[in-house]
């Protein structure tokens, strides 16, 4: 088994700000298990890309949702490389509608993977961090978490749940050395954000202070920076990357 190169595991990786992370990571030289649930095809498209520029990854396929494929494959991950040291939980999704019109299987659909997915995963993690005494534990909220959306009460509840069980998490394992923070991203430009229509992407850039939209490498600059040594003293905190959205 080789440890030479720190572990890091980042969920919902097969594309967006996830498959961004994971480069980034790879580039500061982490092996980096890139996780999927259904897009193998995507997965592996991102491990060729940081191979193909002389990085490590493996993909790997699990459901955060479901914890016994979460410990499972934190199993795996252990068995094969040894413990991890670096954690990002990105996967999500969002469906969005106002609260009178929600669907209780779309509210359970979005706690499930938003909440109870980074909950299962950052167990799984803290039960091989503890153990080595070292390792960070990166949650991606979202800006949506503190400030609330119309028509996003679900998703701003499992995001803004996220920062409460962080927070927590982060007192409960500061005496092993693991380290939990949360970076909540405001309007990236990915897939999601190309869907919009001119007037709609107006109205939204009125509300950035700094006037434009942000990059998946700029969410994964953050997070390399707390995966890293450099930020050795930093645990609890709540980081936005939203060009001022809130302030």
């Amino acid at each position: 088994m080789s440890e030479a190169k720190p572990n890091a595991l980042v969920t919902g990786a097969s594309r967006g700000i996830g498959a961004e992370i994971a480069k980034h990571l790879a580039r500061s030289g982490h092996l980096v298990w890139v996780n999927y649930q259904s897009n193998k095809e995507r997965a592996e498209q991102v491990v060729s890309e940081i191979t193909a520029l002389g990085g490590s990854a493996k993909s790997i396929q699990f459901n955060v949702s479901v914890s016994s494929e979460v410990d499972a494959a934190f199993d795996e991950i252990a068995k094969t490389h040894g413990p991890l040291t670096t954690l990002v939980n990105n996967a999500g999704i969002t469906i969005d509608g106002l609260l009178l019109r929600l669907k209780d299987e779309d509210l359970e659909k979005t706690l499930s993977v938003d909440l109870k997915g980074a909950i299962f995963c950052t167990r799984a993690a803290a039960k091989q961090m503890i153990r080595k005494r070292q390792g960070s534990i990166i949650q991606i909220s979202s800006v949506v978490g503190e400030m609330g959306n119309a028509g996003q009460a679900a998703y701003a509840a499992a995001k803004a749940g996220l920062i409460g069980f962080s927070k927590s998490v982060a007192k409960e394992l500061a005496s092993r050395r693991v380290r939990v923070n949360v970076v909540t991203p405001g309007f990236i430009s990915t897939e999601m954000t190309e869907s919009l229509t001119d007037v709609q992407k107006e109205a939204i850039l009125r509300g950035i202070p700094l006037g434009f939209f942000g990059s998946p490498a700029d969410v994964a600059a953050l997070v390399s920076f707390l995966a890293s040594p450099a930020s050795q003293y930093i645990t609890g905190e709540v980081i936005g990357v939203s060009g001022g959205m809130y302030i």
